[in-house]
């Protein structure tokens, strides 16, 4: 009879810790969860959200003007892609990190211009002329090795930057900064061109945000008025983020 009086407190004591075990569990879930989408969209309309919003989009804004007015290249286009997402539940394996915030919110830009295809060289020796200028926003300079080979291929002097049978180049890049690629003016067999901006998807502010300006030009119709496009491609900012431990980067 004791043996069994026994086994039955063994029972209860197991199930009972099994139980509190569960309720830890769910409590951790709580805790972790995926971030809801009211929850998103309330903390992307925050008062910190959008500050930091409108400040980093206004510092790549001003260097694209720079570059508008300090080089022979003509603003044509500028592409926004504005997107806030909410953290994902506990990873407890394949781990990314998307686990870790409960939001995170990414902004992309990138300008189009408009060039001469005649007058290559004088145009990237421009853009290092505006670069070598203290506190300018183009990072590329006459410092540049590699930038002013390029200007020497144009120029007729120097055969292809990168050795002989790589081709006519149609890039600059500045890891961190941004990275400047062309359409190929002299490259017999196909050429590469720079492609049209994908579609914007429909907009669902402050969570969702994008913006083609203006929206009646693509880059087929700069190509076709100037004779060749240029890409600034500005590297992805994660300029608000809210950690679940309370931690907040942005203004």
């Amino acid at each position: 009879m004791g043996g069994v009086v026994e086994r039955r407190w063994q029972t209860r004591a197991i199930l009972s810790t099994v139980w509190g075990l569960a309720l830890l569990a769910v409590s951790a879930c709580s805790q972790d969860g995926a971030t809801s989408p009211e929850t998103v969209r309330e903390l992307a309309g925050s008062t910190k959200a959008v500050r930091a919003r409108e400040q980093v989009e206004q510092e790549i804004r001003q260097t694209i003007t720079y570059w508008d007015a300090h080089t022979s290249l003509t603003l044509g286009l500028v592409t926004v892609d504005d997107s806030c997402a909410g953290g994902r539940a506990k990873e407890w394996f394949f781990q990314d990190g998307d686990d870790q915030y409960k939001i995170r919110c990414t902004l992309r830009v990138d300008a189009y211009f408009g060039a001469d295809p005649h007058h290559m060289s004088g145009t990237i020796d421009g853009i290092l002329t505006a670069g070598d200028s203290d506190g300018s926003p183009v990072p590329f300079g006459h410092d540049f090795f590699y930038a002013t080979k390029v200007v020497d291929y144009y120029r007729g002097r120097t055969g292809e930057p990168q050795g002989p049978g790589t081709g006519e180049p149609n890039e600059l890049f500045n890891a961190g900064a941004v990275t400047l690629d062309w359409d190929q003016v002299r490259q017999r067999a196909k050429r590469q061109l720079i492609e049209e901006p994908p579609a914007c998807l429909p907009s669902a502010p402050p969570v969702t945000r994008c913006l083609r300006e203006p929206g009646s030009t693509g880059v087929t119709n700069l190509r076709r008025e100037y004779g060749m496009v240029f890409k600034l491609a500005f590297p992805s900012r994660d300029y608000f983020i809210v950690y679940k431990d309370g931690q907040t980067v942005g203004q």
